[in-house]
């Protein structure tokens, strides 16, 4: 519970062993005792006292830690609610720690990442903006644009001093690195993309090539059907993995082939709709076999797109090899597999790794743009930022310079929550369980 009567209703419902005034007891304490319910006991219970300012919120909260299980649970809940608590709305306390100023909007949403997030680097990017240090990166880069708004002011202000062609230069060097600074940032969305959607992975071929045998490989369980029928996948099945601490969303689709019925028709084509969408292709074929008119479909397909292909079933005696013409036109990624017992698989990350440069995303020194709001924003004041330096080669009048600056300003503390409006906080934090 937050607010300012959380201690009030917790006093309605908690027994400890050793009662304390509550003005006596510290913040950062944990007392033991028992829930209750007209004296008969709920519940053996710890509780953890958190004092204002000093909190998450930075108002009095305090947490039960009970034995768990639905029935106990709910039961406490209602009675703190029969005891005058209201129920949080989706991450009312993130909210309230940003509304009441611990964090900045920046930071909140870095929370929801922190929750949602499929690998260690999505964590570590989170963890670095709970820290602030993108929000100190984007405080940074609005002081420097403060601090050369004051001579602005002061052309407008007082336009009989003489300062403009003083203030035009020193405008137009802060703007050019300003908007080194934010181009940078919005470079860095790149990788913030990947870390935080991943990559979109399509396992393609006909069927029979080995693709869901290659899905069960690379995540070491039966998740698809694998039988000598042909046909099998009829659908797509998407799965997540990491490679080198990045998501990589792997779909199977469908065998590509002359469908036999309208349900395999529709799976072919989902699967080619996927294929045109994906960020890479991984191509498979069955190296044992001569290829198909299927195969000649599925090499067009990946064609100038991100591909490899893989040529499964190397155990077995092979007639294709990486060394074909028709293979090296298409990529130069061409790898020997089996995904009967795992072999080429080392070399399949390994290709993926330097495909997407993952070993050259740095977090520990590099601030990474993750989300699309943020990249949105940036992008908006790199276009003001460009605005603002035409007025002052067209030699517009200081005034008309200044709006396109305060629109910088603008769009900067959008990202932070500094000028941001009802309707994106509510937004924002309907994204959030209700626990947070």
């Amino acid at each position: 519970m937050s607010g300012e009567k959380s201690f009030d209703v917790l006093n309605k419902i908690f027994k400890p062993k050793k009662y304390e005034e509550i003005q006596n007891i510290k913040g950062y304490t944990i007392k033991y005792g028992f829930i209750v319910d007209n004296n008969e006991i709920i519940d053996e219970v710890l509780v953890s006292y958190f004092k204002a300012p000093k909190s998450y919120t930075t108002e009095n909260m305090c947490e039960i830690n009970t034995h768990g299980g639905n029935i106990i649970v709910r039961k406490i809940l209602e009675l703190c609610l029969k005891n005058g608590a209201n129920l949080a709305e989706p991450g009312e306390f993130t909210k309230r720690a940003f509304l009441n100023g611990r964090i900045d909007l920046l930071q909140a949403e870095s929370v929801i990442d922190i929750i949602n997030s499929k690998s260690e680097k999505e964590v570590k990017t989170g963890i670095k903006q709970l820290e602030g240090n993108l929000s100190n990166k984007i405080k940074e880069i609005k002081q420097e644009i403060l601090d050369v708004m004051v001579n602005v002011d002061v052309s407008i202000d007082y336009p009989e001093y003489d300062v403009e062609e003083v203030t035009n230069k020193q405008i137009l060097d802060m703007l050019n690195n300003v908007q080194k600074k934010l181009e940078n940032l919005e470079k860095s969305f790149d990788n913030g993309k990947l870390i935080k959607e991943g990559i979109k992975t399509a396992i393609i071929g006909k069927p029979n090539a080995g693709k869901s045998s290659l899905l069960n490989a690379i995540l070491k369980e039966d998740r698809a059907i694998v039988t000598e029928y042909e046909g099998t996948t009829r659908d797509t099945i998407e799965e997540f993995v990491n490679i080198e601490g990045i998501p990589l969303k792997l779909i199977d689709t469908a065998g590509i082939r002359e469908a036999k019925d309208e349900v395999e028709k529709i799976g072919i084509s989902k699967s080619k709709e996927i294929a045109q969408n994906s960020d890479l292709l991984i191509a498979i074929f069955d190296s044992s076999k001569q290829l198909s008119e299927e195969d000649y479909e599925i090499l067009d397909i990946i064609k100038d797109k991100k591909s490899i292909i893989l040529l499964n079933k190397c155990d077995l005696n092979s007639i294709l090899n990486e060394n074909d013409e028709i293979f090296k036109k298409i990529t130069k990624n061409i790898i020997k597999i089996s995904a009967l017992n795992g072999q080429g698989l080392e070399e399949l990350y390994s290709t993926i790794e330097k495909m997407f440069n993952l070993n050259e995303i740095n977090l520990d020194n590099d601030i990474i743009i993750t989300n699309i709001r943020h990249k949105n924003l940036i992008s908006n004041a790199i276009e003001n930022v460009k605005k603002s330096k035409k007025t002052i080669e067209d030699n517009m009048p200081i005034d008309v310079v200044a709006i396109f600056i305060k629109d910088i300003l603008e769009d900067l503390g959008n990202i932070t929550g500094e000028v941001v409006t009802e309707n994106i906080i509510k937004e924002i934090f309907s994204k959030f369980c209700l626990g947070k």
